[in-house]
């Protein structure tokens, strides 16, 4: 593919999902003059502004899918859950389709991802997979695993939604009927992840590892710490790690890794997704290249960007207040903007409910510590309520 065909030109990337992954790949679009077409099931998705062309449909309807695929040059996703099954048929008929359909599908299943770690031999917590509630069931009174674990469902899972630590046996009777696995319940030192990119060339290029913190009840990522503070011999492995992964999935795009460095030194995959991912928002203040920039330059063959930390970043998720539901009000959003180095960014979701995903903002500093510090401030400012 002759490159200068990319920019300023008739050539378009389809992007299956239409949600703020989209819109922060349609910002780096429009910089370089690319022009884009979006699916989405919402009529007021967060993209349906930033791209030249909007599709009002399902990203789940095989029909849809292979209606909408056929206008981009090249197709990549901001969301797994997608018709699969279309993108294979697409990228059979010859269209380029980044991540590519089988990787989505493999990453899709919780049981198929671990099943894929443990045959590859990547370092994971040990699990065992069941394909019904009463198999759960049967297997925890025969004594097959023990409280606590963690427990998640196979797919459909994400935001904190589908993952569940049992701590009691009564917990495994609210659970949902379906497929599923049980892992050891991990005692980690640290959170950790690490974005990697792997270009349709073949390159490969990580960005620094980021320490992350989860909200305690809702499971969803609460903070971003970059770079980590671990030992600089533990950083160079989780980039191995992460860049080995990539290439043994062969995929083109963006891999999000997410790690546990427990308590004995221990590296372990816990998930990956196979897009641009919540711990590489901070990427667009703290590196030379954002992680969105980057998986542009992945999906079309360009020279993958330097992923060099500019300065000490932290990023703090604006989820929706527990109490509100409603039209959204961000309270305390002028005393924040008014703070150096401080960058929101909002979503576009006219609505807020509980702990829904409304924005982030991120905080730079000379140095982490004064990051983080400034990050608390912005933290008890700042709240997304309802009017």
């Amino acid at each position: 593919m002759n490159t200068p065909e990319f920019f300023s030109s008739s050539f378009s990337i389809g992007i299956v999902g239409g949600g703020q992954l989209g819109k922060m790949i349609l910002q780096e679009t429009r910089r370089l003059d690319i022009g884009t077409h979006v699916l989405d099931p919402s009529a007021v998705a967060p993209c349906r502004i930033g791209c030249n062309h909007f599709t009002h449909g399902s990203l789940t309807d095989y029909e849809t899918v292979m209606s909408f695929g056929e206008k981009p040059d090249v197709l990549t996703i901001e969301i797994e859950n997608v018709n699969t099954a279309a993108l294979a048929e697409l990228e059979k008929a010859g269209k380029k389709v980044f991540p590519q359909p089988q990787v989505i599908e493999l990453i899709k299943s919780k049981i198929a991802q671990k099943t894929f770690y443990q045959k590859e031999g990547i370092p994971t917590s040990a699990f065992k997979s069941y394909s019904s509630k009463a198999e759960l069931e049967s297997a925890f009174k025969q004594g097959a695993f023990k409280l606590p674990c963690v427990w998640k469902v196979d797919t459909g899972g994400f935001d904190g939604r589908g993952v569940s630590v049992l701590k009691e046996v009564n917990q495994i009777q609210d659970l949902p009927d379906a497929p599923c696995l049980v892992e050891d319940l991990i005692p980690f030192e640290k959170e950790l992840a690490v974005v990697v990119a792997r270009s349709a060339t073949g390159e490969v290029k990580a960005f620094p590892t980021v320490e992350m913190d989860f909200h305690p009840t809702a499971n969803l990522v609460e903070y971003v710490f970059s770079p980590s503070l671990l030992p600089q011999n533990i950083q160079d492995q989780t980039r191995q790690l992460a860049e080995g992964l990539a290439k043994k999935l062969g995929l083109v795009g963006i891999l999000a890794v997410e790690m546990f460095y427990t308590q004995q030194g221990d590296l372990l995959v816990n998930e990956v997704a196979p897009r641009v991912h919540n711990s590489g928002h901070l990427s667009i203040e703290g590196n030379t290249t954002s992680q969105f920039e980057q998986h542009i330059r992945a999906i079309l063959g360009l020279p993958l960007g330097d992923t060099e930390t500019i300065k000490p970043a932290v990023m703090i998720n604006l989820v929706g207040d527990p109490d509100f539901e409603g039209p959204v009000k961000y309270q305390g959003i002028e005393e924040i903007m008014a703070m150096p180095g401080v960058y929101v960014h909002l979503y576009g979701k006219a609505e807020t409910r509980p702990f829904r995903k409304m924005g982030h903002v991120t905080v730079t500093a000379q140095s982490l510590e004064e990051a983080r510090e400034k990050a608390k401030k912005v933290k008890e400012k700042i709240k997304v309520i309802s009017v």
